[in-house]
């Protein structure tokens, strides 16, 4: 498990150093990884990219089985909309990065019966508040504040 949040780090790290915001996240079959993501609102321009919009959009069509069997590993707790997809396409696991920086929709995902982890990983964490505390402005339009 270890192996896939770092992957999920590296599309953070990434996404910060193309300009982004630093969430990534990776979706997990059976060991595998399926698509990888980061958030690219910024690079792209997109109202809808974060990381693990990315990350189900790089992983391509898969029949309902394969999300139903899946888990999906993100850096930071999932908003709103992430959630949904989450939900929506039945991924029945989300092991999350860190929830200090911004708490999301966890309470909606384990009502729905999501299994949900945090690591309090301090890589996530520093990654997160360095970049919250240098661009405010564009971490509170990418929540919606």
């Amino acid at each position: 498990m270890e192996h896939f949040m770092q992957a999920a780090l590296e599309e953070a790290r990434q996404g910060l150093d193309e300009g982004g915001i630093p969430i990534g996240s990776v979706l997990v079959h059976r060991g595998v990884i399926l698509g990888r993501g980061r958030n690219r609102r910024v690079q792209l321009g997109s109202a809808v990219l974060h990381g693990e919009m990315d990350a189900l959009e790089n992983a391509g069509r898969h029949p309902a089985e394969v999300y139903r069997e899946s888990t999906l590993y993100t850096t930071l707790s999932p908003c709103a909309m992430c959630s949904g997809a989450i939900l929506l396409y039945g991924i029945p696991r989300v092991v999350i990065g860190e929830n200090q920086t911004f708490l999301g929709e966890e309470a909606l995902l384990k009502e729905r019966g999501v299994e949900v982890e945090v690591w309090q990983d301090p890589e996530c964490i520093a990654l997160m508040a360095s970049f919250i505390a240098a661009s405010p402005e564009l971490w509170h339009e990418d929540i919606g504040e």
